[in-house]
């Protein structure tokens, strides 16, 4: 018996349900609902007090959690060998969240030189105005970070490869350095994706990514992801995420796990792409230096073969002539586009010092590495040859 004849159309065209029977797709489906129906009130207070304990229907509502979500953050999980992770708007809304669901007023947190200027901000303007503290020490001295340790330390926050130098951080030394003194140890892993580098595994607490970069992968969309080596942080993070809104979208969601699906082939050819370029560019006779942790030259090139099993996408290099030849140069490419962001399938080239770090005082941006002349160069899957073709062409015009 139908018993939707019996309702009016008002009624009808919002409470027709076509599905006779439960479906399997084979992409995940869009949930775009901001809200769940309820089996019972118990089932609502169970959901209200933890979603853990609610059973096979754990929703309640979207800023709290979505089942599209949910399999994203499944699937990032699953890549960085986590105990729980969370999805944000963003990857800044994953760094912030992350570091106030830990951080009171009075605590001290250690961060590298050099730091996303984002990261830069929160921790040095946003965090400060808080009363939390900050000391930045050189990211490539295990030892620095070692003797920052203070009595109200209580995280140490590193990127490696580091943005946007390529300085790597040794992370077993850091996550014995955090776990001898009580602190929670935290890593930026954009530059590296969960296919070449897992911190987890090496004994850091949370790995946070810009997932906007190589977990999407092609540039279309915004968010960021927070793995958790426990689920006692993941539960802290959580909720600070729940409360301060940062969820990221179902619809972004959906593209984040469509992206995250072709992650290992195109990081294989990112890796690839991205070790040619450099040789090229160390060979050429007007780049002044390469920074790449797969070339033999680069300082921590064993670092690298130890906590990593590929190289990345990402270079920076700095020619000769400095920062104006540095801008005419990126200003005269065809093949790679001027653009800020990083790890699409598009090879993206910008300007560090003025562009994505030029929020950082100079003093401080120098001390870090990122000189005025530095390029950072986001090497895309195209064909190599014509990446190499594009920069020769424009590096012979200086």
């Amino acid at each position: 018996m139908d018993e939707s004849k019996d309702l009016s159309v008002d009624t009808r065209v919002v409470r027709n349900k076509p599905y006779k029977k439960p479906v399997n797709p084979l992409s995940t489906p869009i949930f775009s609902t901001s809200t769940y129906v309820l089996e019972s009130a118990e089932h609502g207070k169970l959901l209200a007090i933890d979603k853990e304990k609610a059973g096979s229907s754990p929703w309640l509502y979207s800023r709290w959690s979505n089942p599209t979500v949910d399999v994203a953050e499944h699937y990032i999980n699953d890549l960085e060998h986590g105990k729980g992770t969370l999805a944000f708007s963003s990857g800044m809304a994953a760094v912030s969240t992350a570091l106030i669901s830990v951080l009171r007023s009075g605590d001290h947190v250690i961060a590298p030189e050099p730091v996303y200027s984002g990261t830069f901000e929160i921790l040095n303007e946003t965090l400060r105005s808080f009363g939390v503290e900050t000391t930045f020490v050189n990211a490539t001295d295990s030892n620095a970070f070692s003797e920052a340790v203070q009595d109200n330390t209580r995280v140490i926050y590193v990127e490696s490869p580091a943005n946007p130098t390529m300085s790597l951080t040794d992370l077993w030394e850091i996550s014995s350095i955090a776990k001898s003194h009580g602190l929670i140890s935290m890593i930026d892993s954009t530059f590296a994706s969960p296919i070449n580098q897992n911190p987890i595994d090496l004994g850091i607490d949370v790995v946070i990514h810009s997932a906007t970069k190589y977990l999407g992968g092609h540039s279309d969309i915004i968010a960021g992801s927070v793995t958790c080596a426990t689920p006692e942080l993941h539960k802290k993070i959580y909720q600070t995420r729940k409360l301060l809104g940062g969820m990221l979208s179902p619809q972004d969601a959906f593209l984040l796990i469509r992206g995250i699906k072709t992650l290992a082939v195109r990081m294989e050819r990112h890796n690839s792409n991205a070790l040619q370029v450099a040789e090229f560019l160390e060979s050429h006779p007007k780049v002044h230096r390469v920074y790449y942790p797969g070339l033999i030259s680069h300082p921590q090139y064993e670092l690298a073969k130890k906590q990593m099993r590929g190289f990345s996408g990402m270079i920076a290099f700095e020619v000769e002539g400095g920062l104006e030849a540095g801008k005419k140069m990126i200003e005269d490419l065809s093949v790679i586009e001027l653009a800020v962001s990083l790890g699409g399938v598009e090879s993206l080239i910008e300007h560090a010092a003025s562009m994505t770090h030029g929020m950082i005082p100079r003093e401080e941006r120098l001390r870090g590495g990122v000189t005025d002349g530095l390029l950072r160069l986001s090497v895309g899957i195209e064909y190599p040859e014509d990446i190499i073709q594009d920069l020769n062409q424009s590096l012979s015009l200086l």
